[in-house]
Formats: C-alpha cells, sequence, structure tokens
C-alpha cells in the first residue's frame, strides 16, 4: 500500500519507504555500467515470485542514489524529503504494459529511463528542482528478477541525471506490468511556472528534440531497425532538464513539457491563459533523419519531452531556445494561420 503523510515545515514524509528493513546510501555510479547490458531477463536471479517480496525489495533498493533532499529513505513507512521551500512540487504518471511500452521493443533499462524521464520532466516544466520519485511496481511473478533489478538501475540513472534520488515505493504481484511514478520538486522560493500566463505580444519558444520518439514510434510499428537515433529517443528521452531553470531566470510567463504534441500542449497554453498561439512553421526544426512526414512529427508527435514556453517581448528565451511563433489575442493554435488537422495523443482516443 502507498502511503503519504505531510510534513513538518522544510521537509515532507512521502510515499511507502519500501518499508521492510531495507536501507541505501549513496550511489556514485554512472549510467555505463547497466547501459552496456543486453535487453531483456537473464533470469540468473529466478523470477520475482522465487526471489519474494522482500527479496525483491532488498535487491531493487540496493545502489539506489540518494542526494541531500532525501533525508530518510527506503526502510520505514515512508520516506522523509527536505522541501525547504515550504511547497511541493508533485506529479504522476502511470506506464502500462502494450499500452506505454512494449517490452519486445524496449529493455528494462529503457523503460526505468522513460519512467523516470517523463515524470522529472513534468517537474522541470513548472520551474521546479527535481528532489525525488516514488515508484509503485506491479508485475507477474514469472517476472525475471534480472529484469526489474535492470528497470531500477534505469530510474535510478536518470534520476542521476537530474539530480533527483528514488526514496520510496511499493512492488506488488499483477497480471500486467504497471509503473506508477511519483515526482517530487522544490520551487526554491520562486512562483511556479504554470500554463495560465501567457499574454498577447508574448513569443513563443521551444527546447529540446521534437518528433524523435514519433518518428521513432512509427519506424517500430513499421517493424523497421533504424535509423538507431530515433528508436533510441522512442525507448528512452532526453529532456534537457536545465530548462526550467533556464526559463525562469528568462522570466517566462508559462511553461510546459511536450509530452502529448506540440500543438496539442501549446492548447493547453492557450486554453489556461485565454489567448491565441501561431506557430510559424518555418521556423521549427525538422531534421532530415524524422523522414518525409518530419513536419507532422514535430508538431503532433509526443514523448520527447522537450519543453515549450511562452516569454516576454522584452525579455527574449537563451539562446538554446528557438523562438517558434507568438501570443495573440483569441483562443487555440494556429500553424501558418490555420487550424491544424491534427493536434496529438490522447489516451482515450488514441
Amino acid at each position: 500500500m502507498l502511503r503519504a503523510a505531510a510534513g513538518v515545515r522544510g521537509a515532507h514524509s512521502a510515499g511507502h519507504g519500501y518499508g521492510h528493513g531495507v536501507r541505501t546510501g549513496p550511489d556514485g555510479a554512472g549510467m555505463d555500467r547497466v547501459a552496456k547490458r543486453e535487453r531483456g531477463g537473464t533470469g540468473r536471479m529466478g523470477t520475482i515470485g522465487e526471489l519474494g517480496e522482500f527479496g525483491l525489495i532488498g535487491r531493487l533498493t540496493r545502489g539506489l542514489p540518494r542526494g541531500a533532499d532525501v533525508r530518510l529513505g527506503p526502510g520505514d513507512d515512508a520516506a522523509v524529503v527536505a522541501a525547504p521551500d515550504g511547497r511541493v512540487v508533485a506529479t504522476t504518471d502511470l506506464l502500462v504494459e502494450g499500452r506505454h511500452f512494449r517490452r519486445d521493443w524496449s529493455g528494462p533499462y529503457d523503460i526505468g529511463r522513460k519512467a523516470a524521464a517523463q515524470n522529472l520532466a513534468d517537474v522541470v516544466a513548472m520551474g521546479a528542482r527535481p528532489t525525488a520519485l516514488l515508484v509503485g511496481f506491479a508485475a507477474p511473478p514469472s517476472t525475471d528478477a534480472d529484469w526489474a533489478v535492470r528497470l531500477y538501475d534505469g530510474l535510478a540513472d536518470e534520476c542521476r541525471r537530474a539530480g533527483a534520488s528514488v526514496a520510496g515505493g511499493d512492488v506488488v504481484g499483477a497480471p500486467g506490468i504497471t509503473l506508477a511514478v511519483t515526482a517530487l520538486g522544490d520551487l526554491g522560493g520562486g512562483r511556479p511556472l504554470t500554463r495560465s500566463g501567457a499574454r498577447p505580444g508574448d513569443v513563443v519558444a521551444v527546447r529540446g528534440r521534437l518528433g524523435y520518439a514519433s518518428a521513432g514510434w512509427a519506424l517500430l510499428a513499421e517493424g523497421r531497425d533504424g535509423p538507431p537515433e530515433l528508436l533510441d529517443a522512442h525507448r528512452r528521452p532526453e529532456p534537457p532538464y536545465e530548462a526550467g531553470a533556464e526559463a525562469r531566470e528568462a522570466g517566462a510567463t508559462a511553461l510546459l513539457d511536450v509530452s502529448d504534441g506540440l500543438v496539442q500542449d501549446l492548447g493547453h497554453i492557450a486554453a489556461a491563459s485565454g489567448v491565441r498561439i501561431d506557430v510559424d512553421s518555418a521556423t521549427l526544426v525538422v531534421p532530415e533523419v524524422l523522414g518525409p512526414d518530419g513536419l507532422r512529427h514535430v508538431l503532433t508527435g509526443g514523448e520527447d519531452h522537450g519543453f515549450a514556453g511562452t516569454f516576454p517581448p522584452d525579455s527574449p528565451p537563451p539562446p538554446s531556445w528557438t523562438v517558434i511563433g507568438s501570443v495573440r489575442e483569441g483562443d487555440g493554435v494556429r500553424v501558418d494561420g490555420r487550424v491544424p488537422d491534427a493536434t496529438g495523443w490522447d489516451h482515450f482516443r488514441g
């Protein structure tokens, strides 16, 4: 059972700390030790059913990164994570096998990296610094224990990229594999960057890759084996975690991560802010590797977890950002003056 409790000022207690007497310490091991392993489970530790709940918890929590923000990690009924700002940014996502990942397309390490990245990116999109993840892991007892361990290696290494830690979670047997990931973050005394701050006259800019993950998904669906950089982008997004701090320092008025498609996600800013957003397709970066449908992938493809934001005209975005449009009075999103036929992903419509 996953439990959370509000804590004392300056810290909060969160999650079920894999509370079965197992504790972890800092681990500075790099990502390469896992990235070089082959995909899939080897079964050398047997199954998670044979390992048992407590044995699995002990193996999964061994070597998890623990930064200064985690005051009490796995080993008690709940973790304790520092909240010096007095506020906690929190977000959660579900990843369901067959819906969000396929084991014949992605290895466990990649799935772990992706699960962490999409949640950490949401924290960054609020202008916050990621501090910790809580991970719920459901899987059939027949799952290779080695597969589960390498899943957690991926979670841990993505946390290292973002400066966060895996603070706790829960494990349970289930018919299929599901991950429930909650990410926490700290605003450092600043205001949250929401979707509702865009104003007419602002410029629209993006940071990070767009379209790569979508193009990679299309290649995998067609049974193709390249280009590798597109397949890897689908399996393992690489959010530019520094984007949140960059946007805040530049005076961004609104910010979000591009998870469901650029047009659709800009539509969330437009709706929340009561404005119209115009995108100039000529300003979009459409690499040749994306193929003949490159512009469509950039406009409607999600899961790259780049960032889109709006900035005042007298406070332009940093050079690492690309200006792609403007904010006007009105509503909705226009691309080259027209309402686009497609916008992006909807979990209930496909």
